[in-house]
């Protein structure tokens, strides 16, 4: 019963991360196109999928102890030693599949902070050519060097 229910928990990770990969690539076009509320409302969307995904994650971990009751925090790979062939080939597929989903998730979720980095730099760039930093007006020595009193020109020299 709690392989079925970890199988279970795997399938349902593997169903929102697929639907979280789906709206990074989406984000990647709203961010290309740099239409605000529609990535607020990507944001939200994502903020969802993660708390879905951190429920179902937790649900995994309680099937996990299920089966490998004698460890104290078990892993995917440590219920596949326990459990008979035909449900740990299922697992590991599964397993195997979210995985490689997890690193081209990682990968969109680079790009897309590639891109909103340099969308960033240039309208930091577009500021500062809009609006130039005055330099400093003011007359006088530089602020590096202060006149010492030993080095201080004077009108009497008492060591000639």
């Amino acid at each position: 019963m709690s392989a079925e229910a970890l199988i279970t928990s795997m399938e349902k990770l593997l169903k929102l991360h697929k639907s979280l990969y789906e709206l990074a690539v989406k984000k990647t076009d709203i961010i290309k196109t740099g239409d605000m509320d529609a990535l607020n409302q990507m944001l939200k969307d994502e903020q969802t999928h993660i708390a879905a995904i951190d429920r179902m994650e937790k649900e995994r971990q309680k099937a996990a102890k299920g089966i490998a009751a004698k460890m104290e925090s078990p892993t995917v790979s440590d219920c596949l030693n326990i459990l008979p062939q035909t449900e740990r080939i299922k697992l590991e597929t599964i397993a195997n599949e979210l995985t490689e989903l997890v690193y081209e998730l990682k990968d969109q979720n680079y790009l897309n902070q590639q891109l909103v980095h340099h969308s960033l730099q240039f309208v930091n760039v577009s500021m500062n050519l809009l609006r130039p930093q005055p330099e400093n007006m003011n007359y006088g020595p530089p602020a590096k060097k202060k006149p010492s009193e030993k080095n201080a020109p004077g009108i009497f020299n008492s060591k000639v």
